[in-house]
């Protein structure tokens, strides 16, 4: 299982956070705290509070979401 911690900032971010998941073949959570949401629902990762860092949970490879996770990894991960 891999977790990365994420940043996104806007609507066009989280778009495209979407999209970069829906890509894969493998189940992806995103959370925050205990609320935990299915990365390839645009309506539930808009629901979290985008001025947090979020973590990015999911068991397999898709160089495109890679990417996009990199591109977009929080400065201050804890």
């Amino acid at each position: 299982m891999t977790k990365k911690q994420i940043r996104l900032q806007s609507i066009e971010e989280v778009k495209e956070f979407v999209n970069a998941a829906s890509e894969c073949e493998f189940d992806i959570d995103i959370y925050y705290n205990r609320v935990v949401i299915d990365a390839k629902s645009i309506l539930g990762v808009l629901s979290l509070d985008l001025t947090k860092v979020l973590t990015v949970e999911y068991d397999g490879f898709h160089a495109n979401f890679e990417h996009f996770l990199e591109t977009h990894k929080a400065e201050s991960a804890a």
